[in-house]
């Protein structure tokens, strides 16, 4: 089973949340490369880093470094995890990147840059989710995205927004007063 990180983990592309995903349950956000300079992106990052903590792993080349200050300029306090160039590295072609790490690798980087690991009970069922119309109902999307912009958890389809809402620690007093509105 995969250890659960309380942290929300930023990496650079799709790519990498799949490697991440092999090696650890925790949330992330990517940042598709030099995009991480969108201010929707760094206020998600900034949101993230305030309800959970955020870890940057990116890959171990000068752009990497570069989203990781880009990041840090804006969000102060943010916690990095490193892979080395070799563990990163394809054999058959010299690709560098996290997404060519393994999963052991990708799990000491994170435990290196003192992730928590948690035991979460999840406050959020999936019968929550169709008993206040976030699923199965002709405008659930649109609820997920105004429901998502009012909490900062951004959107999600439906199992994604519940694993957002018991990550990101939302209370259901915060959840009820976010529907109000």
């Amino acid at each position: 089973m995969r250890k659960k990180i309380k942290e929300t983990i930023v990496v650079e592309g799709r790519d990498d949340i799949t490697a991440v995903k092999a090696a650890v349950d925790a949330e992330l956000i990517e940042v598709n490369g030099f995009a991480v300079r969108k201010k929707t992106t760094l206020e998600k990052i900034r949101n993230a880093q305030e309800r959970t903590g955020v870890i940057i792993l990116t890959d171990p080349d000068f752009a990497g470094e570069k989203i990781r200050k880009t990041i840090e300029d804006y969000v102060p306090g943010v916690r990095h995890a490193y892979i080395g160039r070799k563990d990163g590295t394809r054999l058959k072609d010299g690709n560098i990147g996290v997404e060519n790490a393994s999963p052991e690798v990708i799990l000491r980087a994170l435990q290196d840059a003192k992730c928590k690991l948690i035991d979460r009970n999840d406050i959020f069922t999936p019968l929550d989710m169709l008993e206040y119309g976030l699923v199965g109902g002709d405008d659930s999307k649109e609820k997920r995205q105004r429901l998502g912009l009012e909490l900062g958890i951004g959107y999600g389809n439906g199992k994604q927004f519940l694993a957002k809402l018991n990550h990101f620690g939302i209370t259901k007093e915060e959840f009820f007063n976010a529907m109000k509105k």
